[in-house]
């Protein structure tokens, strides 16, 4: 059988910063997050970035997840709101993992993500409950899917305890399978005594649907499997 061929860059553009005033809303909870992008490309190359974000919500008191896109990487669409949860809903939302399928592209490209989830931004260590969600989108991320809740609530107090506060790492992601449905991973920590953390990496014991037209997905919890 012949060796498949190789194509090898041999050009490259100058770089090109990408800016976007970012406001982050500090989780009430001490676990550690922050802002950073999760980004990819559809089937035609325009580029999709999600992150965690507060300007839309009153007083900026908690974080929604926003994201804008480009066909050039050179300019960007308005900052839009995912809106998973209603504005002033106190529901706080962090450190996305967004898959898009290269399958798709531009007004009918299929988007699906995942994320972590307070119930209640205004929450402390002792009564905070970490939740995980998915939603999806199937034009572009102009509509989405209800939310369905893949894992929790689990207790801060079962997140392995580090010198910035309780992780979960950046250890959740979102990629599509050829067929057309979603896959994903992501922490969970479960209830456990003494010094040792029962905190791993787990998936949906089945693949996730993108959402058709106003079709909702399900609102309920998932059944869920550790991930190796």
């Amino acid at each position: 059988m012949p060796s498949p061929t190789r194509r090898r860059a041999t050009h490259w553009p100058a770089s090109l910063s990408v800016r976007s005033k970012i406001s982050f809303h500090g989780n009430s909870g001490g676990l550690r997050t922050s802002p950073l992008p999760s980004a990819e490309i559809d089937g035609a190359g325009n580029a999709y970035v999600a992150w965690e974000d507060c300007r839309f919500e009153p007083k900026c008191s908690a974080n929604d997840i926003v994201f804008s896109r480009s066909s050039d990487g050179v300019s960007w669409s308005p900052v839009a709101r995912i809106a998973i949860d209603a504005v002033g809903s106190g529901v706080d939302h962090f450190i996305p993992g967004l898959a898009v399928d290269p399958a798709t592209s531009g007004a009918s490209a299929h988007l699906a993500l995942t994320y972590y989830f307070y119930p209640n931004a205004a929450c402390t260590p002792a009564t905070c409950q970490l939740d995980v969600g998915y939603v999806s989108s199937p034009d572009g991320g102009a509509h989405w899917s209800a939310p369905t809740q893949l894992a929790g609530p689990m207790s801060l107090s079962d997140i392995a305890a580090t010198s910035q506060g309780t992780m979960v790492g950046d250890y959740i992601s979102t990629s599509f399978n050829a067929g057309g449905t979603a896959a994903t991973v992501f922490a969970v920590g479960l209830p456990h005594t003494g010094s040792h953390f029962d905190e791993g990496i787990w998936a949906p014991s089945a693949p996730l649907p993108v959402a058709v037209g106003s079709q909702a997905s399900r609102t309920g919890p998932v059944p869920v499997h550790a991930a190796g």
